[in-house]
C-alpha cells in the first residue's frame, strides 16, 4: 500500500470547515464531529495539529470538486475531448459557447475559492504572532513556517487557475478573510500578486525532492513560475519567456530525469515516478472516496474495458476528436508510445458528440501496477483509483524551456532546447530517453511543432485550452477541430471564449466585482 499524505486528514477537513467562515464542507459524508469545544488553540496546539490541518487543505485538492472540473475546463474546450454526458450544461465547453448563467463554470470558480479560504484560515493561524503566543520555537517554529509556506503556495497555485481561466476573480486574502464580498483583482495585478508570493516563500519551502510526496517543494514553486511566466504575455501583455527559461532551468538542475516509460506515467503505482514527478495530487483505494479525481480520468474514458483500465468497464464519456489521433505516426503504439487510443468499438470520426463511439478514446489512465498486475482494493465500492495526477512534470518543463527559446527568451540555447525534446521523443520511440529513434533536427523545431508535441506529451493532463489560447488558436481559425463553435468542421468563435465570465451568482452577490467584457 503506498503511502499517502492524505490519510486521516478527513476528520481534520471538517474542522477547519468549522472553524473557516462562509465555505461549505470539504467532503460529503462525513460523521461530524461536536462542535461546542473546537477551538483555533485546541486544534493549533501542535506541529503535529497543524501538520493534519495543513494535510487537510491538500485533501481538498483531491477529494473535493476541483480536479475534475477543472479538467472538463482545459480538455473539452479544446481538440482533445467531446463530452457524452454534458452534465450541468458542459456540452457548451466544446461548442465555445458559454455563458455567466452556464452551471458549468460555477463548479472550478466555486472550488477553487473555497480552497483559498482554508488556505487563508491556514495562513492566519500560522503567522510568526500566533507560532510565538502559543509558544513554538526552534526546530518546531520552522517547521510551522514551512507549513505556512505550503500553504500559500497552494493558494497561489489557486490563484493563478483563477486569473488564467476567468481573468479578474474577486481576492480574498488571509487579511479579508471574514469580508463577505471581497475586492475584484486585475490580471496583471494579480500576476505581480501571485509572482512575488511564490518568491517570497522559496526560502521557506523544502530542497527539491525532499518533502513527502504530494507536498509541495522549491522545485514546484519553480514549475508554478514557470508555467506562469510562459503564459505572461497573455497574462500581462507584456512577455516573460526569459523568466520562464530562468526557472524551468532552475527545476531541471534539481535532480529531476524522465522515467523510461510513458506508460508508467499515469499507473496505479505511479508514485514510483520519482525521477520525473515534481507536485501531485494524491489518491488511494482505501481512503475517501471520490468520482473526481482519477477515478473519472480511467472510467470516463469511453469504451475502455475493465481489463484495460484497471477498475471497471467504461462510463462511455469522453472521446478525442479525429485531430488528435492525427498528430501521430499511426493510432496504436508501434511507433510513437504515447499514441495510447483506443479503437476497438470506436469511430475515427466525431459525427455526433453525444455517440459515445464517435471519436476514438485512449487508455492513458490505468489503474494497474507497472507489471501489468492488479491494485488491491480496500474500499466498499471495489472500484477506486491509486493513481496520483501530476500536476507538474519534468517532461512539461522540458517543453515550457524550448518554447521559451523559441519566442525569444534570453539565458537557453537552441541546442539545449533539442536536447530536451528528443529525450521526450527517445522515450516516446524507444522507452528509452537517450535513444535517437524518435530525434528530430534542429530545422524542425519550430513553434507548431512544439504545440503539438504538448498534443502528444500531455493529452489529458489538463493542459490543452491554455496551450491553445497563448498560441491564439482557441477562438481563431487558425486552428479548427471537428464541432469547435458547434460547426461539424469546426468553426471561428467570439474572441471572449478566451476565458470564462465571472458567474452571474457570484456578481449578484458580490457588488465588488465587475463582469469581463461582452458577457
Amino acid at each position: 500500500m503506498k503511502s499517502n499524505i492524505f490519510k486521516n486528514a478527513i476528520k481534520f477537513c471538517t474542522i477547519i470547515t468549522i472553524l473557516t467562515v462562509g465555505v461549505s464542507s470539504c467532503t460529503g459524508d462525513l460523521d461530524k464531529l461536536p462542535t461546542n469545544d473546537i477551538n483555533n488553540n485546541a486544534l493549533y496546539s501542535s506541529v503535529t495539529g497543524y501538520k493534519q490541518s495543513l494535510v487537510s487543505i491538500y485533501s481538498t485538492l483531491a477529494y473535493g470538486d476541483f480536479l475534475r472540473n477543472y479538467w472538463s475546463m482545459q480538455e473539452y474546450t479544446t481538440d482533445e475531448a467531446v463530452n457524452t454526458w454534458n452534465a450541468d450544461g458542459e456540452g457548451v465547453y466544446h461548442q465555445l459557447a458559454w455563458s455567466a448563467d452556464a452551471a458549468a463554470i460555477l463548479k472550478v470558480y466555486t472550488a477553487a475559492l473555497k480552497d483559498i479560504t482554508y488556505c487563508n484560515n491556514f495562513i492566519n493561524e500560522s503567522s510568526d504572532d500566533k507560532i510565538a503566543a502559543r509558544g513554538f520555537t526552534g526546530a518546531d517554529a520552522t517547521t510551522i513556517k514551512q507549513f505556512r509556506a505550503e500553504a500559500r503556495y497552494l493558494r497561489a497555485y489557486y490563484y493563478w487557475v483563477m486569473m488564467d481561466l476567468y481573468g479578474n476573480p474577486p481576492f480574498p486574502t488571509e487579511k479579508t478573510i471574514i469580508t463577505a464580498a471581497p475586492e475584484q483583482i486585475q490580471r496583471k495585478d494579480l500576476f505581480v500578486y501571485i509572482e512575488k508570493e511564490l518568491k517570497d516563500i522559496e526560502a521557506d519551502l523544502a530542497a527539491p525532492k525532499t518533502n513527502e510526496w504530494g507536498r509541495a517543494d522549491k522545485a514546484a514553486d519553480w514549475s508554478l513560475l514557470s508555467r506562469m511566466y510562459l503564459n505572461g504575455k497573455v497574462y500581462t501583455g507584456t512577455d516573460h519567456y526569459t523568466d520562464a527559461i530562468t526557472y524551468s532551468s532552475k527545476v531541471i538542475s534539481s535532480g529531476y530525469s524522465l522515467e523510461s516509460h510513458y506508460s508508467w506515467l499515469m499507473l496505479g503505482d505511479n508514485n514510483l515516478n520519482t525521477n520525473e514527478f515534481i507536485f501531485t495530487i494524491n489518491y488511494n483505494n482505501s481512503d475517501e472516496t471520490t468520482w473526481g479525481g482519477t477515478n473519472f480520468l480511467a472510467l470516463g474514458a469511453a469504451g475502455v474495458p475493465a481489463s484495460v483500465n484497471g477498475l471497471s468497464d467504461s462510463w462511455g464519456n469522453f472521446r478525442f476528436t479525429q485531430q488528435i489521433p492525427g498528430l501521430f505516426p499511426t493510432a496504436d503504439t508501434t511507433v510513437d508510445k504515447r499514441a495510447m487510443f483506443y479503437t476497438t468499438g470506436q469511430n475515427l470520426e466525431v459525427s455526433s458528440m453525444s455517440a459515445k463511439t464517435d471519436g476514438y478514446s485512449g487508455y492513458k489512465y490505468r489503474n494497474l501496477k507497472r507489471d501489468g498486475s492488479v491494485i488491491v482494493q480496500n474500499n466498499k465500492y471495489n472500484n477506486l483509483s491509486d493513481i496520483d495526477f501530476p500536476v507538474f512534470r519534468l517532461g512539461e518543463i522540458y517543453l515550457i524551456y524550448a518554447e521559451a527559446v523559441l519566442r525569444g527568451g534570453t539565458g537557453g540555447d537552441i541546442a539545449t532546447a533539442l536536447k530536451y525534446i528528443n529525450q521526450l521523443r527517445g522515450r516516446a520511440y524507444a522507452n528509452d530517453p537517450s535513444s535517437t529513434s524518435g530525434n528530430i533536427a534542429q530545422s524542425q523545431l519550430t513553434l507548431n511543432f512544439i504545440l503539438d508535441e504538448r498534443a502528444r506529451e500531455l493529452y489529458w493532463e489538463a493542459q490543452r485550452r491554455t496551450d491553445l489560447v497563448r498560441y491564439n488558436k482557441l477562438t481563431t481559425a487558425d486552428y479548427l477541430w471537428a464541432w469547435k463553435g458547434n460547426a461539424l468542421a469546426g468553426k471561428a468563435v467570439d474572441s471572449k471564449y478566451n476565458l470564462f465570465p465571472i458567474p452571474t451568482s457570484d456578481l449578484l452577490a458580490n457588488p465588488n466585482l465587475k463582469q469581463i467584457d461582452n458577457f
